[in-house]
């Protein structure tokens, strides 16, 4: 394992509710006092089921900030693990993989751009490599179920879009390529949720078959601290499952 970054937290609370996907209440324990009904900011647009449920532990870290509407902010779930559901990390965990030539899927790169927009879509990298470019967008995978890991959880044409983007590089003789942060441990191989998102999931398997790379990452979240664990493979046998 390689330690990529360090993600502190303040507190660990229990949650109470969800009353929109941007925001929970949570109990706060906090020296030895406990917070009732905190507002805390979920910065992950994901469903989170299984995760972001009525009395599961969270974890989370104070904010400050003129325009912040909430204190807090989580970092993470509990399912048997800690789980990072904190999508605005997800830039610095990909820019920590990219720079270690020794683990990033792609080797050692001349350089990157982040923030890349290419027709109708902004992708999250543009990579440089030997002379070449890699159009590169970063998904964050939070479900898991029998050792699957499975994206998205919701419904997401913001994705798809991504993914016919893409192919749509690919299809110009150019590359692209994918790269899932797999933040589930217990995970073995990826796969798209063709249950919650068959327009996604389509698009995702004629991407792979002309030619769009795909590096699901595996991860975990460890002691304030995420972990590269190594790249799992895409699932090559479809189960019938998945989360509506």
């Amino acid at each position: 394992m390689v330690e990529l970054l360090k993600i502190p937290w303040d507190c660990e609370g229990i949650l109470k509710e969800r009353p929109n996907r941007f925001l929970a209440i949570v109990d706060i324990e906090q020296d030895g006092i406990i917070l009732k009904e905190q507002k805390v900011h979920v910065r992950d647009p994901g469903r989170l089921k299984e995760l972001l449920f009525p009395g599961n532990k969270v974890l989370v870290r104070h904010r400050t900030g003129e325009n912040r509407k909430t204190q807090w902010e989580i970092i993470a779930a509990w399912d048997n693990d800690w789980v990072l559901i904190n999508s605005g990390y997800h830039r610095a965990i990909s820019e920590a993989i990219l720079g270690n030539s020794k683990i990033s899927p792609f080797g050692k790169l001349d350089g990157l751009k982040a923030e890349v927009t290419v027709g109708h879509s902004r992708l999250d990298f543009m990579l440089e490599k030997d002379g070449s470019q890699i159009a590169l967008e970063i998904k964050g995978c939070t479900l898991e179920i029998d050792n699957i890991a499975l994206f998205p959880d919701a419904p997401t044409e913001r994705g798809a879009r991504h993914v016919q983007t893409l192919m749509d590089i690919v299809s110009e003789g150019k590359k692209a390529a994918m790269m899932i942060l797999v933040l589930r441990p217990g995970a073995k191989c990826f796969k798209p949720n063709e249950i919650t998102d068959p327009k996604f999931a389509d698009v995702f398997w004629k991407a792979r078959k002309t030619g769009v790379e795909i590096h699901p990452v595996k991860l975990s979240y460890e002691n304030g601290a995420i972990l590269f664990h190594g790249l799992i493979p895409v699932c090559e046998i479809l189960p019938c499952n998945g989360i509506h």
